[in-house]
């Protein structure tokens, strides 16, 4: 009997998600904003303690689930009508990169580090800062990027220029401190690196937010006082 009452639980509540998916849209799926994030949570919460919990029946499973999915429905349509709770529901995008200078500010109100924003410029493709001119942070957490004009990728009519080899940006300095394992792979000394940030006119490597040597393109540096 226990048997059967789980399984009419089941599909009720498998009817009900997939119907509230439906009307509710993408974004509870996406989960564009942290709160449609926390909202897929609940939502799931609620249908998982409700199914395994043996005091609690069918009409719990669907009033908490419709009276969730109204809340939900009703925010939506206020953020849809209302331009003051769309900027409170979904926030806006912090721009971490402008004019291809990090800002730092805009790292700090994140609670992000130079080391995050590599990673997920890393995964968007984009292996050094110097490419990129601007850079958002999105409401779910990814990140928006715009190329430098020359960094931009090909047209139709640029695909009969010749190869070019590849290589990858390694970071020498960041937060100010100086990554000599860095320097011994591309196998250079700390005194070469102190003569390349001398000829950009910085005299001391600590006050540098994050230096970046590649291949034929030099040292890139960013200094504290630029971010």
């Amino acid at each position: 009997m226990k048997l059967f009452y789980l399984s009419v639980e089941l599909i009720i509540g498998f009817t009900l998600l997939f119907l509230l998916v439906k009307i509710l849209g993408k974004k509870i799926i996406n989960q564009i904003t942290p709160f449609t994030f926390i909202a897929a949570i609940v939502l799931s919460e609620l249908l998982g303690n409700a199914l395994y919990d043996e005091k609690v029946g069918i009409t719990y499973i669907i009033f908490s689930m419709s009276l969730w999915a109204l809340l939900l429905f009703i925010v939506e349509i206020l953020g849809q009508k209302v331009l003051f709770f769309r900027k409170v529901f979904e926030g806006k995008p912090s721009v971490l990169i402008r004019n291809g200078i990090i800002n730092r500010d805009q790292l700090k109100m994140n609670r992000m580090n130079i080391n995050q924003l590599q990673s997920l410029l890393r995964q968007s493709e984009t292996f050094s800062i110097r490419e990129v001119a601007y850079c958002y942070l999105e409401a779910n957490g990814a990140i928006s990027i715009l190329k430098k004009s020359p960094k931009q990728k090909l047209q139709q009519e640029d695909i009969s220029l010749p190869p070019q080899m590849v290589y990858v940006p390694v970071t020498l300095i960041r937060d100010g401190e100086l990554l000599r394992d860095e320097l011994i792979d591309i196998d250079q000394s700390e005194e070469w690196l102190i003569n390349e940030l001398q000829i950009q006119n910085i005299d001391d490597y600590r006050n540098v937010f994050v230096a970046e040597w590649m291949e034929g393109d030099g040292l890139f540096v960013q200094t504290f006082d630029q971010v």
